[in-house]
């Protein structure tokens, strides 16, 4: 984490008159942080990162993705006891949110992975604006994929870009930017995923698909020899509920907005032992 957002990030909470934790003698205290359930822990270096700038001591032998039993303990904190209680709710808000996502992606994971050894499990852009790399990251220690950080990543052509200018020309000017940058197209039939691998396509999204029509779809493009040239990614309304259908489609990407915004927060503590 960037020195100007842990600046950022304390300003928010603190705010301009901190009386609670100013109220307190600032002696030398000891802490410890610990999870109350289990969990894939993540924000290990987010936390890490707001303990060093307040000058607290904070040891760990874990890292993300990192598989957690309730009450294991995360860090030992050494420091001035304001330092720790000005850091305490930060820090647990990271590490419960990230690890939150770390876990239901792992789950996520785990159920693809009882059909398949190669299919990806991708998050999206359904982010939380200001902390998109912290939960993008926080997926990948789960064993998930990030898919794209920002707009830039990669040229992704929506159901909204073939509205405004069709697919035809919208791959063609894809094609003329940077040869470094995958292009990927949305697409709502079989005829559209074909059209859109016959016009060079790196990866074909199957949006709002059900899994008989991806398997469908999957099969028309085997029989054109097309299957092999791109990858194919399902999205749209997947979730942990109806995953395990997704999964026997032989799709190589899932992408699921849920894995951040269906997330559940690991509950996390912080005291005080000295």
């Amino acid at each position: 984490m960037l020195v100007k957002e842990v600046e950022s990030f304390i300003e928010e909470d603190l705010g301009y008159d901190d009386v609670s934790c100013t109220i307190v003698p600032d002696r030398p205290a000891e802490a410890i942080i610990f999870t109350k359930e289990n969990c894939t822990v993540a924000g290990i270096k987010e936390a890490g990162s707001i303990f060093c700038y307040l000058g607290i001591q904070a040891e760990t032998t874990l890292k993300d993705g990192d598989r957690l039993k309730e009450g294991e303990i995360i860090f030992r904190l050494n420091g001035g006891a304001v330092s720790i209680l000005r850091a305490e709710r930060l820090a647990l808000n990271f590490l419960g949110h990230l690890s939150g996502i770390a876990t239901f992606t792992h789950a996520c994971v785990d159920t693809v992975r009882r059909y398949s050894e190669t299919t990806r499990v991708a998050c999206t852009r359904k982010t939380t604006p200001g902390i998109r790399k912290f939960e993008k990251l926080a997926v990948a220690s789960g064993g998930g994929d990030t898919h794209r950080f920002n707009l830039s990543d990669s040229v992704m052509i929506k159901d909204n870009h073939i509205k405004l200018m069709g697919i035809e020309a919208a791959i063609e000017a894809a094609k003329k930017t940077s040869f470094t940058r995958k292009i990927e197209v949305e697409v709502e039939s079989a005829e559209n995923a074909v059209l859109a691998a016959k016009l060079g396509a790196d990866i074909i999204m199957l949006d709002n698909m059900q899994p008989d029509a991806i398997q469908e779809t999957l099969k028309i493009l085997e029989g054109k020899g097309l299957r092999d040239s791109v990858i194919v990614e399902a999205s749209g309304g997947i979730s942990r509920e109806n995953l395990e259908n997704y999964a026997k489609t032989g799709v190589d990407v899932i992408s699921m907005g849920s894995l951040i915004h269906r997330s559940r927060w690991i509950d996390m503590s912080l005291e005080i032992v000295n």
